[in-house]
């Protein structure tokens, strides 16, 4: 039938984020961070929780940066 609403939900975890981060820390993966204020940093992932990620920097301090301040990365 179509036009028929299904009433299934999307899940509100699907765990790619976390696979992704791993996949990151693991390859050692360069990446670029955007933050909400535009400002970019980039580095390695090191670690992550569920508020942050660890970025280490080659000749510049490591951060950590919350996640609700990152408006997105990607592989460099």
């Amino acid at each position: 039938m179509a036009g028929k609403v299904s009433n299934t939900k999307a899940p509100e975890q699907t765990f790619e984020e976390v696979k992704y981060l791993r996949h990151l820390i693991e390859e050692r993966i360069p990446v670029r961070v955007r933050l909400s204020d535009n400002q970019e940093v980039e580095g390695v992932v090191e670690f992550y929780d569920t508020n942050f990620i660890r970025i280490t920097r080659q000749d510049a301090p490591n951060l950590f940066l919350f996640k609700h301040d990152i408006k997105y990365l990607y592989e460099i």
